[in-house]
């Protein structure tokens, strides 16, 4: 699986991100520019001692990503307030990229007009606009891991 953070900006989301793929074994893709530097401590922090066991990508821009995706023939999702569908009503292959936006304004105009189809959403009560960032990652990657019956985990 691939987990992909567009121009992330709190640092302990991305360390909790990134202590989530080396537990799931998952690709981390993070797309620039990102509002911290990779050494940061807080960062490095919430990450632990994992950060030499991540499979850490960075690209500059999130066309760079949709590109490897359907190189590598994979199926990609972007995780929306707007989107039509439910996160629990994909099937998940184990090579699918699951992208998300930045904290403050989520994922560019581009995602939702050009992959209307590809955006998902989770259900959540009427006074919350979002959960936390590293929580959506937890929630989206470990419902497509349990879809593929934990593939490579004990």
């Amino acid at each position: 699986m691939h987990i992909v953070m567009f121009e992330p900006q709190i640092p302990p989301n991305t360390g909790n991100v990134a202590r989530t793929c080396v537990a799931t074994d998952t690709i981390l893709h993070l797309v620039k520019p990102l509002g911290f530097s990779i050494e940061d401590r807080d960062l490095k922090r919430a990450g632990l001692d994992y950060w030499e066991h991540l499979d850490l990508r960075l690209h500059d821009r999130l066309e760079e990503v949709i590109e490897e995706a359907q190189q590598a023939n994979a199926d990609f999702y972007f995780f929306t307030k707007f989107g039509k569908t439910k996160y629990t009503d994909i099937t998940y292959r184990t090579n699918d990229y699951l992208i998300f936006g930045k904290e403050t304004t989520g994922l560019p105009d581009f995602v939702h007009e050009q992959y209307p189809e590809r955006g998902l959403r989770m259900p959540m009560g009427p006074r919350m606009r979002s959960l936390n960032l590293s929580n959506t990652v937890a929630i989206a990657l470990y419902e497509a891991l349990r879809q593929l019956d934990f593939p490579h985990l004990s």
